[in-house]
């Protein structure tokens, strides 16, 4: 179970205030699988990072008593002087998996051959997204965080994507930020309305949905 309480985030630039988040108060349980709905700047992938742990609430708290992986496709982690396999060694290290298991994975599923012998800052947007996907999916975690931007690559690749997340482990629970409706309806079971800064949490996928596009 994943409890958010009274989360507020704000960030502070050029003098100027905003607040993105303000009293977000959910609870995601085992097997759940919901979709985040919400306009362009609402706070979706805001939240995602929040409760991920990538950055921290400006007030609330947050508890996990269940794993949870960073945002899919997140890049953000990466050191850019080590190579890809040597990140995919410190990623071992940290959750304490065996590495030539994480580096079978890697080399199998981001198809990147002797660029994950290269330094990642030398890598490409696209080739950064597929290193960050692999790693996420070469954990197990009991809850998976995914932003719209996981899509990357050809359209085969986003098909082997789209298969290893939504089908091999479609009974983890998951937190899935996305524009499409369709996919919304098709794949999750509950949905969450950000706007203007609260969220509301509905059971009935269908009807969240609609609601979302009357704002």
């Amino acid at each position: 179970m994943i409890i958010c309480s009274d989360i507020r985030k704000s960030y502070s630039h050029g003098g100027r205030h905003k607040q993105v988040l303000n009293g977000i108060n959910l609870v995601i349980k085992q097997g759940d699988r919901v979709g985040l709905l919400g306009r362009n700047g609402a706070g979706k992938s805001t939240l995602i990072k929040l409760i991920g742990g990538v950055e921290m609430p400006t007030s609330g708290k947050i508890i996990r008593n269940m794993s949870v992986s960073w945002p899919l496709g997140f890049a953000g982690g990466f050191q850019g002087s080590l190579t890809g396999l040597d990140n995919a060694r410190f990623i071992a290290r940290i959750y304490r998996r065996e590495y030539p298991d994480i580096r079978r994975f890697v080399e199998d599923f981001t198809e990147l051959g002797k660029q994950l012998q290269m330094p990642v800052k030398t890598y490409s947007s696209g080739m950064r997204a597929r290193l960050a996907f692999a790693l996420s999916l070469a954990i197990e975690f009991d809850c998976y965080l995914i932003d719209e931007i996981i899509l990357v690559g050809d359209q085969n690749f986003q098909r082997k994507c789209h298969a290893e997340m939504f089908e091999k482990r479609q009974e983890r629970s998951m937190i899935v930020a996305s524009h499409s409706s369709e996919f919304i309806r098709g794949f999750c079971n509950r949905a969450i309305i950000i706007h203007e800064g609260k969220a509301i949490m509905m059971d009935d996928v269908n009807e969240a949905v609609d609601q979302y596009e009357t704002l």
